[in-house]
């Protein structure tokens, strides 16, 4: 098993049952809010991943894929999402907030989230080509770092991957006007 805590078995340490609760709700909340920008990539073209960042319960941050649009190799949303964010509080420090991501970050994502000092990220589904937080690397951990970020996986871990799944059988097969 990774390290990315699974959804299922998250918040053990936490005093109540009340206080995991309403943590785990808010994960969805802002995780749907997520899911809402890797629609608007799809209707673009793209590759339907989203991202928002929070700061306590306000979405400062939103971002969804745009490589194909803006011809970009760092378009990514999580970026996207973290440059917005910075924008809002004039500040690349994005201590204390959360990123919530539709698919787990790739190393330059994570790369930046750990610059920004971004404390917790919630994300969907693992990317077993690209993951960096445990599929494939774990920079989220890496005590050679002076960072370190809480990792949450799992919340609507199916809704990705079948949206992720259509999107490239869809591409494969050459069919226009899917989306």
């Amino acid at each position: 098993m990774d390290r990315a805590a699974d959804y299922e078995s998250a918040g053990r340490g936490f005093e109540s049952s009340w206080a995991h609760f309403f943590v785990m709700e808010k994960d969805r909340i802002f995780l749907l809010k997520a899911f809402e920008e890797a629609e608007k990539a799809l209707e673009k073209g793209e590759v339907p991943i989203g991202a928002v960042v929070v700061l306590g319960d306000e979405v400062i941050g939103r971002g969804h894929n745009l490589k194909e649009t803006t011809k970009d190799p760092t378009a990514h949303a999580e970026i996207i999402a973290m440059r917005e964010a910075s924008r809002h509080l004039g500040n690349w420090r994005l201590n204390e907030t959360i990123l919530y991501s539709t698919l787990e970050p790739c190393p330059m994502c994570l790369g930046a989230m750990l610059q920004a000092r971004v404390s917790r990220l919630v994300f969907s589904s693992h990317d077993p080509r690209w993951g960096a937080c445990g599929s494939l690397y774990d920079l989220s951990r890496d005590e050679r770092l002076n960072h370190q970020i809480e990792v949450v996986s799992g919340p609507y871990r199916e809704r990705s991957e079948h949206l992720l799944k259509t999107f490239f059988q869809n591409l494969r097969e050459g069919k226009a006007g899917w989306c």
